[in-house]
């Protein structure tokens, strides 16, 4: 008699996708903010804007993902912070417009499905929305059998938020004078891992559980750390401070993205001697006998978010900056220039 196929013999699980969604509606729950409709389950999330909250409202949306952090995280079989950083990798990008997000959906797509590994990776998703302030109202799971390992899952985030036009901040009034502000990172954050990887695991030939004195933990543990969200900070600042332009530095690190928001006819001086930058960065660049310019190029080297502000804010930004939790550095300053980003001692 021929065998009859079903999905779950192909490699689907409908049960366990079903299982899934029963038990991550409390995460999604725990996100909830004004503006949600429903809940999840349906063919897509709704979210109604309060649109006499505002003026001239602008909707801002971003995507992203963590990249090859996941490999970090399957080594580890630890999946409770990497939901983290998709949020942050997406809520930071839109924040840096003036944007407070408003909702985020993510897409997980796995070999098998095992719900209590996606609750894990669901957990961080949650706890990231509930950090940035902004309600998960959705996503979608696909089991692809064949396209990844049974123990090998990839993500993906979208968020959506809100600025009133006028409150845009795009850079365009950043003028020589002006100084730069960074926020420190807590790490690597979500870049750079392709290259972190290839020094630590291949060149080093470290495990993941080898501990590293100077970090005081593991190397799994450093390289996993969750990156920052700084969308309170940011929305709080805005409010007290004409902040002229703001760069998430992700891929591409301080040298490709802090050009992102400078108008023409300038250039972004920095002067690394006045932060400080964690101890893996400078690991990485001597195991993988880096040059320092590849470095500020690939990593963040230490500040996660940098602001413009005029000259006569910065003292009191700073102050501001402190008391709302962050670790703020004036490391640099507009001058005139090509729209680069130079690297000098002072």
């Amino acid at each position: 008699m021929t065998e009859r196929m079903t999905y779950k013999k192909a490699g689907v699980d409908i049960d366990a996708g079903n299982e899934f969604v029963r038990l991550i509606k409390p995460l999604t729950e725990s996100t909830r903010r004004d503006g949600v409709i429903g809940g999840i389950g349906g063919f897509g999330g709704l979210f109604q804007l309060d649109t006499k909250k505002y003026k001239d409202p602008v909707l801002i949306s971003g995507t992203d993902g963590v990249g090859t952090k996941l490999m970090v995280a399957f080594m580890m079989d630890k999946h409770d912070t990497i939901g983290f950083d998709l949020v942050a990798m997406c809520v930071n990008d839109i924040v840096v417009s003036g944007a407070e997000p408003l909702f985020f959906l993510d897409y997980i797509a796995t070999g098998k499905l095992v719900p209590s590994m996606m609750v894990d990776v669901m957990k961080g998703i949650a706890g990231g929305c509930r950090q940035a302030g902004c309600a998960l109202i959705g996503g979608e799971t696909a089991e692809m059998p064949s396209m990844y390992q049974d123990a090998e899952y990839d993500l993906a985030g979208f968020a959506v938020g809100v600025v009133e036009r006028d409150g845009i901040i795009d850079g365009g009034s950043i003028k020589p004078g002006d100084r730069i502000i960074g926020l420190a990172s807590s790490g690597l954050h979500s870049n750079g891992y392709s290259l972190a990887r290839n020094v630590v695991f291949d060149k080093m030939g470290f495990n993941i559980s080898d501990r590293i004195d100077i970090l005081n933990k593991t190397i799994g543990e450093e390289l996993l750390i969750p990156t920052m969200i700084y969308v309170k900070t940011v929305i709080h600042m805005m409010k007290h401070f004409n902040i002229k332009g703001i760069a998430h530095i992700t891929g591409g690190g301080l040298t490709e993205n802090i050009p992102r928001v400078l108008p023409e006819g300038t250039n972004a001086v920095l002067y690394p001697g006045r932060w400080n930058a964690h101890a893996i960065f400078y690991l990485i660049e001597k195991w993988g006998n880096i040059e320092r310019e590849e470095m500020y190029r690939d990593f963040n080297m230490g500040i996660g978010l940098v602001m413009v502000l005029s000259e006569d804010q910065v003292e009191k930004a700073l102050g501001e900056l402190i008391r709302c939790g962050e670790e703020p550095s004036l490391i640099g300053e507009v001058v005139e220039g090509d729209r680069s980003v130079v690297y000098e001692k002072g």
